[in-house]
């Protein structure tokens, strides 16, 4: 366990070393669709629908450094991109904010410098062409062009809610086209062998819906599931 040193007081403090899940489980969960990845955990750490990427072309995942911001005001941002490590996603709840970008050009291009893995953010972006145009993940609510604060408070790497999920610090960050799910750190191994298990019953119905036998592009548990919610009698088929 890493001895945390807390800069600050409650409420406006920085933690500034986070424990990170291995990186070969990392590389390994990073192989899977943030949909499968759900469907492996039972649905669970998916993150709001309203959280999406700009460019819906790209991928992220890596370990969450956790930032609750005041709304319009990106200080507590700023002091996670100086400690963030190379590979690192920043999380951010804005407290549902809408009226301010809090993250930008220069913001994206100081986590480009650095090699973080990208941005998530319960709340505004600002210069959406020249995030778009340099490939860095970004997720948000949407866009705002009013510029933010920088009086504080707020907290880096403490347990904080975004998009109605719980993330915590070295929690791991995995989103695509369809959005973000949130995989708790001590979790990451049986969420990649959920995943895998998912992929592998996926892989089966494919191959059946593209084989040879016409009904074998239903699924087995169709009928005996209308039978038992009582669509269907015992003895009545489709």
């Amino acid at each position: 366990m890493i001895a945390q040193a807390i800069y600050g007081k409650p409420g406006f403090c920085i933690v500034p070393e986070i424990e990170r899940p291995p990186q070969g489980l990392v590389e390994r969960l990073s192989r899977f669709a943030a949909a499968i990845i759900g469907d492996g955990m039972g649905a669970r750490g998916i993150m709001d629908y309203g959280i999406k990427p700009l460019d819906p072309g790209v991928r992220i995942c890596g370990p969450a450094i956790t930032v609750e911001s005041r709304p319009a005001d990106n200080l507590m941002i700023h002091a996670a991109l100086k400690i963030a490590r190379a590979g690192d996603v920043i999380v951010v709840n804005t407290h549902g904010d809408r009226t301010s970008g809090v993250w930008g050009e220069l913001t994206t291009r100081m986590a480009m410098r650095k090699e973080l893995g990208g941005l998530v953010i319960d709340g505004m972006v600002r210069d959406s062409r020249e995030l778009i145009a340099s490939g860095f993940p970004v997720f948000s609510r949407g866009v705002c062009p009013c510029g933010s604060g920088k009086e504080g408070g707020g907290q880096v790497n403490l347990p904080i809610s975004c998009g109605g999920i719980a993330v915590n610090p070295g929690d791991l960050i995995v989103g695509d086209a369809d959005g973000v799910v949130v995989v708790p750190r001590s979790m990451v191994e049986q969420a990649v062998a959920g995943a895998e298990k998912k992929t592998e019953v996926e892989r089966l119905r494919l191959a059946a819906i593209a084989g040879d036998d016409p009904e074998a592009i239903y699924p087995g548990w169709l009928i005996p599931t209308l039978r038992a919610k009582g669509v269907l009698a015992a003895d009545e088929t489709l």
